[in-house]
Parts: structure tokens; sequence; C-alpha cells
């Protein structure tokens, strides 16, 4: 397996482990339920060699993230603050966001509440439900 480069980047209160790469417009990628960040090992690469930074965490939670204790700290506006920030801690005022399973809602959300930071969305693997 590549070596991959990993940053703990702190946003909304917690720190995500997270794999930064590349440089140029940010494309987040959010893996899905029980899965962390190495779903997408197979994505990073030729998105990198297209020209963009690739920022691929451990939602809060799973793998090598935090994981705070209250349920409430799980909820769909947590989450998408979690990608906004990681987005600021990166330096990037708008940024791709792309989810796969429990990923997808999370970025279909992130769009919803964050229009003007989102370039573009992708759910994957499940159908959009407002």
């Amino acid at each position: 397996m590549k070596e991959r480069t990993f940053q703990y980047i702190k946003t909304n209160g917690i720190r995500l482990r997270t794999v930064v790469e590349g440089k140029g417009p940010l494309v987040v990628l959010l893996h899905g339920f029980p899965q962390c960040w190495y779903l997408w090992r197979h994505q990073i690469d030729p998105l990198v060699e297209a020209g963009f930074q690739v920022a691929v965490p451990d939602q809060r939670g799973y793998g090598g993230s935090d994981k705070p204790e209250p349920i409430e700290a799980y909820n769909i506006i947590e989450l998408t603050n979690d990608v906004v920030g990681l987005a600021d801690a990166l330096g990037h005022e708008q940024f791709i966001v792309v989810g796969h399973d429990w990923g997808a809602p999370v970025a279909w959300h992130t769009a919803l509440l964050y229009p003007k930071r989102t370039r573009a969305v992708v759910g994957m693997s499940v159908p959009y439900a407002r």
C-alpha cells in the first residue's frame, strides 16, 4: 500500500485524522459506515494528478479521529461543520464534497447549509432524499 500523508486537523472542536495530498482546488472525500479514509485509497492519486488537493478524513467517531461521547455530537449539523472546518483549516473558501454511503447525506447537507462554499457535491451509492 502506498504511504499516505496524514494530518490531525482541528475542526469544530475535534481533531480529524485526514489524508491530505496534492495542491489546487479542494476535494473532500467522505466515507460511509463502517469505513474510514481507506475506502478512497484508489481515488486519491488520480485526483491529485488532475490538479486537486484531496482531503480524506476519518469522520468523527471513526478510525483515528476523535470520538465525542454525547450522541448529540453526531447530528448532521456537527458533521457538516466538520467538513467546512476542514476546508477552513486547509485554507480553502470553496470546495467539492463527495460522499459515499453515510458520507452522502453529510455531503448533501454540507451543500445545502453552505451553498456559497460548496462548488459541487456528489452522493454515491444511496439515493438523495430531502
